[in-house]
């Protein structure tokens, strides 16, 4: 043999001896990519899971120190009587959807030269709106309207006098027209008065609906329904609509805090509030936002709590009730974050936490306003104390409601058949 061939020869008798048959049978194929390899050859592993993403995105603003704005006609070839709440379906379509308290929904498109708007849903021969606060009220959409066209509306009905909360579903034909013929009466509260029902129904980021109900009218809540937790008036309720059928119209969420005690309606959330007009959970940290109506002499937002009692009718605001009364027992009630004195309003409006993307100055601040002054002010919140509170506008405006769009842009609804929204100064 050429001297070569016996030195191949050799160095092969070596990788023999020293990797075994199975190196010489690796070393005669082509390298292979460990996708081709056979399934025994790959190591086990356990598949690690992605990181749970957040409900909402981080915020990429930051925040400008609040000022003081104006404000202007969003959509000014429209103009309605009594809106009393604005919003949106959350399915990518940037609709916005009024309701005016007579019984009726709107839909149009949002662009500020729109000129007309589309009736979704008339259920006037069903709503009394006989009194200043009976009416269509409420309007939230499921968590998963897109796919299954389910929405809920809170209105005031007779006889008897009582505030209802149903479902009903989108026309499978028509994405602007809803079916009126769908309706699933999901709860029914009986309300002794016309004044003080509350109305307001959102979805939490949990997916389940809050609904909000006055201490039931009058004036210094005469039946004590404030501080009773064996009714749902005075409360803000978390029930579970996921499966709501004629069967089963809906369920109580084990977790409520109330849930298996003695005397008390599970369905309920938080309690002791007079009249929560319009409350809302923040986008980014979920907290939820309430402006509850005073009666003599302050008005207050609440962050609200589970199981948080909120004083009505042992105070109103920071003072005791009467507020002739100088002492009271305060024990495990949950104090306002705020209140205005009735020498700058007599009626809140809760309003959002702007995230929207328009007003830097704006954004991060709790915004809430008063019917009757017209004015607005803003606050920001950090967890654990108020660190900027101002009032940022100054209206002649009858501020029924404020809303919110699809993509956190805010709104203010006036009785002088208006829509608005804030402008900066100069």
């Amino acid at each position: 043999m050429p001297a070569s061939v016996s030195s191949r020869a050799l160095l092969l008798v070596l990788i023999v001896l020293i990797f075994g048959a199975s190196g010489l049978f690796l070393l005669s194929r082509p390298v292979q990519s460990p996708q081709e390899l056979p399934k025994e050859r790959i190591p086990e592993t356990k598949e690690i899971p992605e990181p749970e993403k957040p409900a909402q995105p981080l915020p990429e603003i930051i925040p400008e120190p609040l000022q003081k704005m104006s404000v202007e006609v969003a959509f000014p070839n429209l103009s309605f009587s009594r809106m009393v709440y604005l919003t949106h379906a959350g399915d990518g379509t940037d609709r916005v959807f009024l309701l005016l308290q007579q019984g009726i929904v709107l839909v149009f498109p949002n662009k500020e030269d729109v000129s007309k708007a589309d009736v979704f849903l008339d259920i006037t021969e069903k709503v009394n709106d006989a009194g200043n606060e009976e009416g269509l009220l409420g309007l939230a959409f499921d968590p998963e309207y897109k796919n299954n066209g389910y929405f809920y509306v809170y209105y005031s009905a007779i006889p008897p006098r009582r505030s209802i909360i149903s479902r009903f579903s989108v026309n499978t034909n028509d994405p602007n027209k809803a079916d009126p013929s769908s309706e699933l009466v999901i709860m029914e509260v009986a309300q002794p008065y016309s004044n003080h029902n509350g109305g307001n129904i959102i979805f939490g980021p949990d997916k389940y609906l809050y609904i909000g109900l006055g201490d039931g009218g009058s004036a210094g809540d005469p039946h004590g329904h404030g501080q009773n937790r064996g009714t749902l008036l005075g409360s803000i309720l978390r029930i579970d609509v996921s499966s709501s059928s004629r069967q089963g119209r809906y369920k109580i969420p084990s977790d409520n805090p109330f849930v298996g005690v003695a005397g008390t309606r599970g369905e309920i959330w938080a309690y002791g509030l007079r009249n929560p007009w319009r409350f809302s959970f923040d986008r980014v940290t979920g907290l939820l936002w309430a402006g509850d109506v005073g009666q003599d002499g302050y008005e207050e937002v609440d962050i609200i709590e589970k199981g948080g009692n909120y004083g009505w009718n042992i105070m109103e605001g920071l003072h005791c009730f009467p507020l002739l009364v100088s002492n009271c027992n305060r024990t495990e009630l949950k104090l306002p974050i705020a209140e205005y004195s009735h020498d700058d309003g007599c009626s809140i409006t809760g309003g959002f936490v702007y995230r929207g993307s328009k007003l830097r100055f704006l954004y991060d601040a709790y915004v809430y306003g008063d019917y009757c002054s017209g004015k607005v002010w803003a606050l920001r919140y950090d967890g654990a104390r108020i660190t900027e509170h101002i009032e940022i506008a100054s209206t002649t405006l009858s501020i029924s409601s404020f809303g919110e769009d699809e993509k956190g842009e805010s709104y203010i609804l006036s009785f002088d058949g208006r829509i608005y929204r804030f402008k900066p100064l100069g």
